[in-house]
């Protein structure tokens, strides 16, 4: 089992605006900026570790200040393209709390991070939660996804946990910034479940009054 003392308590940051990846996810990137092109070429060469994080609306335009909460994800495909664009697959292993940017000559940002808190993340815990309890989530964002014009495979996502059905709706959902960073920094599964359903609730409500309206 990995521990947290396992991971590195200094991490090169990607920030990506209305993107999270959790624990246990995997997503796919396309790196092609050459801060991110040096990024990769230095993790691969090191740990593999990148740490994900959402820029604020604040700050810099070209080095806006970021949450304080990320993930770090581990590499676990590489391929380069003809045309030198990095094709990744990251695979989620644990969020952390920013404890200070470093300061380099690298292009890419860099910060010491903490796990402590997010400790539960590494351990494969009994699940929390059953299908059935995300029955009214299915059915709002079926609503949700239909109405933006967004597909999903439902049936593949039932082939996975309770735990990783929710994140990757959490990630994949049509939702602000804002409110992808509070699914994040949720501290367990129920409590995920329960904000997930409380951002459900103003967009179908948000839906009705428009429709009403008109």
């Amino acid at each position: 089992m990995m521990l947290n003392k396992d991971l590195p308590k200094k991490i090169p940051v990607f920030p990506l605006s209305n993107f999270i990846i959790f624990p246990k996810t995997t997503v796919p990137l396309n790196i092609f900026e050459p801060r991110y092109i040096q990024m990769i070429d230095d993790s691969m060469k090191s740990n593999r570790y990148i740490g994900m994080i959402q820029p604020k609306k604040t700050g810099d335009l070209k080095k806006p200040d970021l949450y304080n909460i990320g993930c770090v994800g581990k590499i676990t495909s590489f391929n380069e393209t003809e045309d030198g664009r990095y094709l990744i697959v990251l695979n989620g292993v644990c969020r952390y709390e920013t404890i200070n940017e470093l300061s380099s000559n690298k292009l890419y940002r860099e910060c010491e991070v903490n796990f402590k808190n997010f400790s539960n993340d590494l351990i494969e815990q009994k699940e929390q939660l059953s299908f059935s309890d995300l029955k009214q989530i299915f059915k709002d964002l079926k609503k949700l996804f239909e109405s933006q014009g967004y597909q999903i495979n439902w049936k593949d996502l039932e082939n996975q946990s309770v735990e990783q059905t929710l994140n990757t709706l959490s990630m994949a959902s049509p939702f602000t910034l804002e409110e992808k960073q509070i699914l994040l920094e949720t501290q367990n599964l129920t409590e995920r479940k329960n904000k997930l359903e409380e951002i459900l609730v103003t967009y179908t409500n948000y839906s009705f009054t428009n429709k009403t309206i008109q």
